[in-house]
């Protein structure tokens, strides 16, 4: 099996550029669900969106290694195994978490949604590139 390791970097550029869009437009609904206060906002911290950027890294690197295991690379397959993905991992383990911790459903439904966003785009740049 091979990587195309351009697609994998590709992919998580994309998903961070994704991650830092989706938070921009449900950023202020997400704080105030979680009871901080949006003036309260100082600089953005640095080692947050380093681990963020490492995260997406190995998340695209993991999925293409998936998909690759799976048959063709194709946007369709990258797709479907990014939805599965999230359904079976991302959705279950957040949505437990943060149950758990009694966050409000709202933070998690933004949460979970843009782990959707993040994988379904990811999946979909590694099958347009191909193996």
């Amino acid at each position: 099996m091979q990587i195309n390791y351009l697609a994998v970097v590709t992919a998580a550029v994309a998903g961070f550029l994704v991650g830092w869009g989706w938070y921009a437009l449900f950023g202020k609904i997400w704080k105030e669900a979680l009871g901080k206060k949006t003036e309260d906002r100082g600089p953005m911290p640095l080692v947050p969106l380093i681990i963020a950027g490492v995260a997406c890294l190995l998340m695209a690197w993991m999925l293409a290694g998936l998909m690759g295991h799976l048959g063709d690379v194709t946007v369709k397959r990258g797709f479907i195994s990014a939805a599965f993905v999230w359904a079976g991992f991302v959705l279950t383990t957040t949505a437990t978490n943060q149950a758990f911790k009694g966050v409000r459903p709202l933070v998690t439904v933004i949460d979970v949604g843009h782990w959707l966003a993040v994988l379904i785009v990811m999946g979909v740049i590694i099958g347009a590139f191909g193996p």
